[in-house]
């Protein structure tokens, strides 16, 4: 996947985990790219919802597992504190319920706490450029959590659903939907199906249109959900 070039502002961020050590270690890691300033932190989620409000800053880095309720659930409140800011999660949960909810509550992304510096700077970077970014090894756990809904669904729900969207798409941009799910990035796409990566951003471009959805994610939920795998 395309890595955004260093963003011509600063981009503010609130650091949101329970454990001081880990906001003090994060913030330092955060300090060594000059344009990601840590603007505040928070050990809740009632402290995390006034300082948002208070600062409104870009990113917000949002842990799952906080005292009393959790980083997915103050997911709503978060938002409306801070409408324009991307929330992170960043966790050390590989729960997929807890990825399926996060997204659905509207988080810009799914970290997880094993990841790299290098790796998280261009995850907010990415977040920031538009892109949802789910943690590589949570990509498969996000396609199983909606195949298993779909198949939950009943026949009469099936039956009433309307035509599916994938029926707008050719046959390349059908494979190239296939690898998105499968978590292959623009670069790998190309190097699978032997084209430049500038007409894989193309056939991605054409994709997220025809399906009216605005993330690979979304693409990918959708394609798991009309049984394209």
């Amino acid at each position: 996947m395309h890595v955004p070039s260093a963003p011509a502002t600063d981009i503010r961020i609130l650091v949101v985990d329970d454990h001081t050590l880990f906001r003090r270690g994060l913030t330092a890691l955060l300090a060594r790219d000059p344009h990601h300033k840590v603007v505040g932190d928070a050990a809740d989620a009632g402290e995390a919802q006034r300082r948002a409000k208070e600062l409104q800053p870009d990113v917000i880095l949002l842990d799952n597992h906080l005292g009393g309720v959790t980083g997915v659930d103050a997911l709503p409140a978060l938002r409306e504190a801070a409408p324009k800011a991307r929330i992170l999660m960043l966790t050390v949960s590989e729960d997929e319920a807890d990825l399926a909810s996060a997204l659905r509550n509207g988080a810009s992304g799914y970290l997880l706490k094993t990841m790299e510096g290098e790796a998280l700077t261009q995850a907010i970077n990415r977040a920031m450029a538009g892109d949802s970014v789910v943690a590589p090894e949570m990509t498969a756990k996000l396609v199983t959590a909606y195949r298993n809904a779909a198949a939950g669904a009943t026949d009469a729900a099936h039956a009433r659903a309307p035509a599916s969207p994938l029926a707008l798409l050719t046959p390349r941009e059908l494979d190239i939907l296939r690898a998105i799910t499968a978590g292959a990035s623009n670069k790998e796409i190309a190097r699978q199906f032997a084209i430049a990566e500038t007409t894989v951003k193309i056939h991605v471009q054409h994709i997220l249109r025809k399906l009216d959805v605005s993330t690979r994610v979304h693409a990918a939920v959708l394609a798991t959900e009309s049984g394209l795998l």
